[in-house]
């Protein structure tokens, strides 16, 4: 029989086991609800009717949606918890994604839950993992499983769309058994930590900047912006650049999953170089470098070239996921500045990305071609090289978390 301390370790293990598999499962259904989209979008104008406005608001509006609610889940996790606000976060995407095509009616306010929801959980993520003490091999494989996420999303919507008799109600709406899988060990989490009495009291923080937080958060806000609206731009519009040059639907719906699967494993090791100083200096800001390449290279390729392109360009990219969400977690001191810094970063990055990425498909309306849009995605690459720079140079951020007066009071 195990004493109360050893009891008590595997209890931590065992927990700590359950949150990591719970990450993994969130960040595999992060992605899906927007690949999906964007890899039968062509398909869905046309059986939903929408005009060229229409269309070009609904490949952006998860975005859009990721900035306009961004504070609600660290809001809801002070109160609540973080465990139980990601499960709450897996049953709306579900919801959002069943309410979208079951009421076509409802297809705009169903896309913006789905983004609300994906927000949420995307936001909570990195504090979620500081919690668990996770190790740059975690932080990488839970950003890893947004690319594997994507792919799956990418690569079987059209599968699913032609088996369901070209049905897009089913292609989109069979999503969200995923979302409702990812929420099982949340709920056990959530049950086993209410019934040990450890579910956290409500707080109403004050946060504490000082000047050179404020900095360094404005630097890894840009850095997250930054690839956000290369990454989502690219999974856009990419899509319709390839039906401009011949590609069927099919072939571009598996070059979207190439781009994603392309980028597993720089998604992995990303956030374990990251630790390393020496390493970061130069393949931090080489990524921006790269991408501004491979966006000229993928204008300017052959559909002969188009698969090599592809792939390079996501890798490229998906390292620069990796390398945003690792330095939110490096970056923070505790878990408390993790959620701060993730809740500040990802929301201001994702409305920032939202309204980008509506822009480059607005530039491609109306020049009536691809050379512009890309020419911007370049020149954003080589920004996102020197704030990348400027951002790995910056001390650690430690945020004061005090309780509000209120609080104070109510505990007395």
């Amino acid at each position: 029989m195990f004493s109360t301390p050893e009891r008590h370790a595997v209890r931590q293990r065992s927990a700590r086991a359950l949150g990591l598999t719970a990450a993994l499962l969130v960040g595999l259904n992060l992605r899906p609800a927007v690949t999906t989209v964007a890899a039968t979008l062509e398909e869905a104008r046309l059986a939903l009717e929408l005009s060229a406005v229409e269309t070009t608001v609904l490949a952006t509006l998860p975005v859009i949606a990721f900035g306009l609610s961004a504070p609600l889940g660290p809001w809801l996790a002070r109160r609540y918890g973080v465990g139980a606000v990601l499960l709450w976060s897996m049953w709306a995407l579900a919801a959002g994604l069943l309410i979208r095509v079951l009421w076509p009616a409802l297809l705009l306010p169903g896309t913006f839950l789905v983004g609300a929801a994906i927000m949420a959980a995307g936001t909570l993520l990195p504090q979620f993992l500081k919690s668990l003490d996770a190790s740059g091999l975690w932080v990488g494989l839970s950003s890893m499983s947004f690319g594997v996420g994507a792919a799956l999303g990418a690569s079987l919507v059209s599968p699913i769309y032609a088996a369901s008799g070209q049905r897009i109600d089913v292609a989109w709406g069979v999503w969200a058994l995923p979302a409702l899988v990812a929420g099982i060990p949340l709920l056990v989490g959530v049950i086993r930590m209410r019934s040990e009495g450890g579910a956290p009291p409500p707080q109403r923080p004050a946060l504490d900047f000082a000047p050179r937080a404020t900095r360094t958060m404005a630097l890894l806000t840009l850095v997250f912006g930054l690839q956000a609206l290369l990454y989502f731009a690219m999974t856009a519009w990419m899509p319709l650049l390839l039906l401009d040059r011949g590609h069927d639907s099919a072939q571009t719906g598996w070059l979207l999953a190439w781009f994603s699967i392309a980028g597993f494993v720089p998604t992995l090791i990303t956030p374990i170089l990251a630790r390393r100083r020496a390493v970061l200096v130069w393949v931090g800001p080489g990524l921006g470098i790269a991408i501004a390449v491979g966006m000229l290279a993928l204008y300017f390729s052959s559909n002969e070239q188009v698969f090599w392109v592809v792939g390079g360009l996501g890798a490229v990219q998906s390292a620069a996921f990796g390398l945003s969400i690792s330095l939110i977690v490096t970056m923070s001191a505790n878990p408390s500045t993790a959620g701060v810094v993730s809740a500040v970063g990802q929301g201001v990055g994702y409305a920032f990305a939202g309204v980008g990425s509506l822009g480059i498909g607005l530039l491609h309306t109306l020049t009536g071609g691809w050379m512009l849009s890309f020419a911007v995605m370049a020149v954003l690459g080589l920004v996102l090289s020197v704030v990348v720079a400027a951002a790995i140079r910056r001390p650690v951020v430690d945020v004061a978390v005090k309780p509000a007066l209120s609080q104070l009071q109510s505990d007395r």
